[in-house]
């Protein structure tokens, strides 16, 4: 009986210690991996249709957190991770979506597939003082 009170003691003991170990292990230090940075990149949009078209595709891009267009400005400014993007890519996926990016034109048929109303040359808004 006594070996019986021993097995059972020295079980207590081990699941007793388990547990105690678990609520010391050390915690996760919070890293820079998650750490986001905010890049301006100046856009030939010019309409409501652009801001969304815009937003939308840097949704899709890898790495970018939130992206918003500031249309009288032409201004979209991009939250990204920079562990996963760089601006040099953001700036490529403007122009991929048919936008100019900062100094660097529109990819050629992406620009040519926009509606009429996001081309920076429709005299719409070249009329109202935008590009």
């Amino acid at each position: 009986m006594n070996s019986f009170k021993s097995f059972w003691l020295a079980a207590l003991l081990l699941v007793s210690a388990q547990f105690t170990f678990a609520q010391t292990a050390p915690t996760a230090k919070p890293s820079a991996k998650g750490a986001t940075e905010q890049f301006q990149i100046k856009t030939s949009a010019v309409c409501d249709m652009c801001k969304a078209r815009l937003e939308k595709a840097m949704a899709y891009e890898k790495g970018v957190q939130e992206a918003h267009l500031d249309v009288p400005s032409q201004v979209l400014t991009v939250s990204y991770r920079p562990d996963k993007t760089t601006p040099a890519t953001l700036r490529t996926a403007v122009q991929r979506t048919g936008y100019d990016a900062d100094d660097q034109t529109a990819e050629a048929r992406a620009y040519e597939r926009l509606p009429d109303c996001c081309k920076k040359t429709n005299k719409v808004h070249s009329d109202t003082g935008h590009k």
